[in-house]
Formats: C-alpha cells, sequence, structure tokens
C-alpha cells in the first residue's frame, strides 16, 4: 500500500491516515529512530492533503510519543528500533494473497479442512514405515552421542558423501567438503541470504515463484524483482533486461520442476541463462527440493556451472518428512568455510539424530521404491486433478512432466482470491496466483496440488463458489 492509498478507502480522517503512513514506515524500519521526517509541506504533496491536515497529524504522533519536534528543524523519530514487521515491508497485501498469511493458514488449519492449496505431500503418501524402522535401529544401536551431542559443523559424512553421489547422478561434481548440512531448505537460502546480502541488494526470482522466496527476502531487506516464467525457464530477454537495468545480487530458482508453475527448464535456456550470468558476475541459488519427482532429470545450472558462481541447495521435506528437518548447501570450496562459520552463529549446529536418521532410511533400498510408487501415484492425481478441474472450467497453463503442483487458470473474469476467500469459508485452503507473483499478474491463476485434491468436495465446493461470483461455467 503507497502513501496516498493511506488515507483513501479506508476507516478513519485523512490525519488518521496520515499517521498511519508515518508509523507504517517506522514499523517497516524505513523511518528509524532518530530519522528525520519529511517536511510538513512535502509531506502534504506526497500524501495529497492539506498542509494542516499533516501538521495535525504530526502533533498527535508527538503527543503519543511516537516523533518528537525539534523547533527549528523538524520531526524527528522516537524510541527503540520497531520490532520487525515483514507484512509491513515492500507492497502492503491483501492478507488472503499474503505469502505469510497463506503459509501459516496452511499449516494452523483443523484436520477437516481440505486443503488443495498447500505445498506438501498428504502425511500417508509418505514412507512412516521406513522412518519407525530407521528410529528402531538407531535406538538399538547403542551410540548415546547420536541422542545427546552437537554434529560437527559440516553435518554427518556419511550423508555429506551420499548426497555428493546423488548429485553426481545429475552432473554436479561436488565433494563432500562442499557440501554443508542444514536444518532445512529454508534455512539454507536464509544463510546465503545472509553470506551474500546486504540490505538494499537486489534479488532476481521468477514470475510467479514459491511464495516463501518473497517472505525471506523482505525479511532481508532486499528489492525483488520477478522474471516471467515460460515453460522453458525464465523469459531470457526479460531476464536480460533485467540484469542490464537492475543490477542483481542473486537469482533464486527451482532446479527440476518449478514452484508454482511445473515448467522444466530446457537446456538452451540454461545456457543462454548462465552466459548472462557469467557476464554481469550474478550469483545463482539453485532450490533442487523436487529432485526426486522426476522421471529424467531437467537440465542443472550447477552442472554446467561447476559449482563456480551457482549454488545448489535440497533437502527431503516434501518426498520423506516435513518433521525429519534436514537440508544441504553445496557451494564453491572458498565460500563454505564462510558459510559454516554463519551457520554456527546463527544455530551453533545441526541436529545430529535427524541427520543420522535421514541417512539411514536414505541408503535403505525402501526408499527407492517409495519413489517409484510416488512417482506413478502423483502422475494418476495429476491426470484426475486436470480432468476434475477442466470439468468445471479451470484449465492448466501446462501439463507438468512431474511433481504435484498444477498451475491453473480460472474462467474468465474471476479474481483468485476471492475465489480461495470464498473457499475458506467452506473450509478449502486455496493458493491464489497473486501470492506466487511479485509483479501481481497473476490475480487470474490458481496452484492445486494434486496429492491434495483426491477429495471430490474440493471441485463442489470450488464449482459453487465461483457460480455464486459470476463464473459461467
Amino acid at each position: 500500500m503507497d502513501d496516498v492509498t493511506a488515507t483513501r478507502g479506508i476507516s478513519g480522517t485523512r490525519i488518521e491516515g496520515v499517521m498511519r503512513a508515518i508509523t507504517d514506515r517506522i514499523a517497516a524500519r524505513s523511518l528509524a529512530p532518530g530519522a528525520r521526517l519529511p517536511s510538513v509541506r512535502s509531506f502534504a504533496r506526497t500524501m495529497q492533503v492539506s498542509v494542516s491536515t499533516v501538521v495535525e497529524a504530526y502533533e498527535r504522533l508527538a503527543a503519543e510519543g511516537v516523533i518528537r519536534s525539534r523547533p527549528g528543524s523538524g520531526f524527528y523519530v522516537c524510541g527503540p528500533l520497531a520490532p520487525l514487521s515483514l507484512s509491513e515491508i515492500g507492497h502492503r497485501m491483501e492478507r488472503d494473497v499474503d505469502p505469510l498469511w497463506i503459509s501459516r493458514q496452511s499449516l494452523e488449519v483443523g484436520d477437516d479442512a481440505l486443503m488443495p492449496g498447500c505445498g506438501w505431500l498428504p502425511p500417508s503418501w509418505m514412507p512412516e514405515a521406513a522412518l519407525r524402522r530407521a528410529m528402531r535401529t538407531l535406538a538399538r544401536a547403542g551410540e548415546s552421542s547420536i541422542f545427546t551431542n552437537y554434529g560437527t559443523p559440516l553435518g554427518l559424512p556419511p550423508l555429506r558423501q551420499l548426497l555428493a553421489r546423488r548429485m553426481g547422478e545429475h552432473g554436479i561434481a561436488a565433494s563432500p567438503d562442499q557440501i554443508m548440512l542444514t536444518d532445512s531448505g529454508t534455512q539454507a537460502i536464509d544463510l546465503l541470504c545472509r553470506f551474500l546480502l546486504e540490505p538494499g541488494d537486489t534479488v532476481l526470482v521468477d514470475d510467479p515463484c514459491y511464495f516463501n522466496f518473497h517472505a525471506l527476502l523482505r525479511a532481508h531487506r532486499t528489492n525483488i524483482v520477478g522474471v516471467p516464467v515460460t515453460p522453458t525457464g525464465p523469459d531470457i530477454e526479460l531476464f536480460g533486461q533485467a540484469l542490464e537495468r537492475h543490477a542483481p545480487r542473486l537469482y533464486i530458482t527451482n532446479s527440476g520442476v518449478h514452484n508454482p508453475t511445473g515448467a522444466v527448464l530446457s537446456h538452451v535456456t540454461a545456457h543462454r541463462l548462465l552466459k548472462l550470468a557469467d557476464a554481469s558476475s550474478l550469483i545463482i541459488v539453485e532450490d533442487d527440493i523436487f529432485a526426486d519427482f522426476e522421471y529424467s532429470p531437467a537440465p542443472r545450472l550447477a552442472a554446467y556451472d561447476g559449482l563456480d558462481r551457482v549454488i545448489h541447495i535440497g533437502s527431503f521435506s516434501k518426498t520423506l518428512s516435513a518433521s525429519v528437518r534436514c537440508g544441504f548447501i553445496a557451494a564453491p570450496r572458498d565460500w563454505i568455510d564462510g558459510i559454516v562459520d554463519l551457520k554456527t552463529a546463527t544455530s551453533f549446529s545441526g541436529g545430529q539424530l535427524t541427520a543420522e536418521l535421514l541417512f539411514s532410511v536414505l541408503k535403505d533400498g525402501g526408499y527407492r521404491k517409495h519413489i517409484d510408487a510416488l512417482q506413478v501415484r502423483l502422475a494418476k492425481a495429476m491426470s484426475e486433478t486436470i480432468s476434475r478441474l477442466e470439468t468445471i472450467g479451470i484449465t492448466p497453463w501446462l501439463r507438468p512432466q512431474a511433481g504435484m503442483f498444477l498451475w491453473c487458470r480460472l474462467p474468465e473474469g474471476l479474481d483468485a482470491a476471492e475465489v480461495a476467500r470464498a473457499c475458506l469459508a467452506k473450509d478449502v485452503v486455496l493458493a491464489p496466483g497473486n501470492a506466487f507473483s511479485q509483479r501481481e499478474t497473476a490475480g487470474g491463476f490458481m496452484r492445486f496440488n494434486v496429492a491434495q485434491s483426491t477429495d471430490v468436495r474440493i471441485f463442489d465446493v470450488l464449482e459453487s463458489s465461483m457460480r455464486t461470483l459470476g463464473a459461467s461455467i
């Protein structure tokens, strides 16, 4: 929300709107303690209100102790630094398309809710028996340090060796000493942002992209620029224009199956993208969290680049367990020590028990059988979900080669946020398109998780809600 909007379309007087604009800036930390406020006349022009309105707003804020007046100098922010409010940083979004709200809504709803908009598999699709078996094996091992001691800085050596072999299957040459374990894929990105970025740096993301990228980058006070996605990867022409116009430090993207679109990077796009990145000194973070969903591997930027300017990350929360929190970073050799130092400073050590549990499951042949069965099950769910959606007028942007996500266009004239709001009232949690779009150009799109879309009640609620909102089906 911009400052002018703060004085319009919201309950309260214009004076209260000016006050809200100032307090919002303080909450977003764009006005820090001791910072001088805009002059009365200049802020009146910005807010499109009278000078007297701004004078009264400033006087009220001063009376509340939010700001203070220095005669002959102006008004200044009082007090300590405001607690960080991520929802106040950057463009204000409607709450039901705000990425933080959607994440919390998906995590907090009751067991009776249907969640075609969430980003994970149903618990019944996960290999619980394999996890129980691994836990029993660890319990019988008699190695007490597994349960009570800190892990090593890089993480469990046998697991890092296994991860190096798995990456080798995708053409990525990474030695175990180039790999560091993290508590999750999200922590991996957070550490890399701390390592590589300063507040105010520009980061490129796909548009649309996984919405928590937006939230995490907000927390690091970066400028976020979205580049449109095509069925073969980012639009290379617009990607090049963004490099020239914004001089970004970082680009964050998915390997393999793209979230939310299901697109797959082509070899041609990968080569052209890396050529542009080399010419501009751009660093790329490649999130490979969906690797095990693929039937045949898509190109990996880290394979072409040789882990020079591309950092490869991943985790197993989507295919193994969201509770077994373990991810990894594979990075250039001369960066690993610095990243390890950051991990030590922020979390001291990774979870040794979690790493041992993950290693025990991954080295078991049962995990591969689980993945084979999961791929078949997802393919069936994908086909059935597409058929049910098309029956009610919702069409896929493309038919994904693999994975659980389906990026769909709603019937003409419908707003995805309004549909999501109507369905939420009936305990169906959806993911409207603009939650994934930095430019907010996906208002007519919705992401569906096909594994969470097997209940026919979802489509009854969708159809009913769309009819109520005026769709011609």
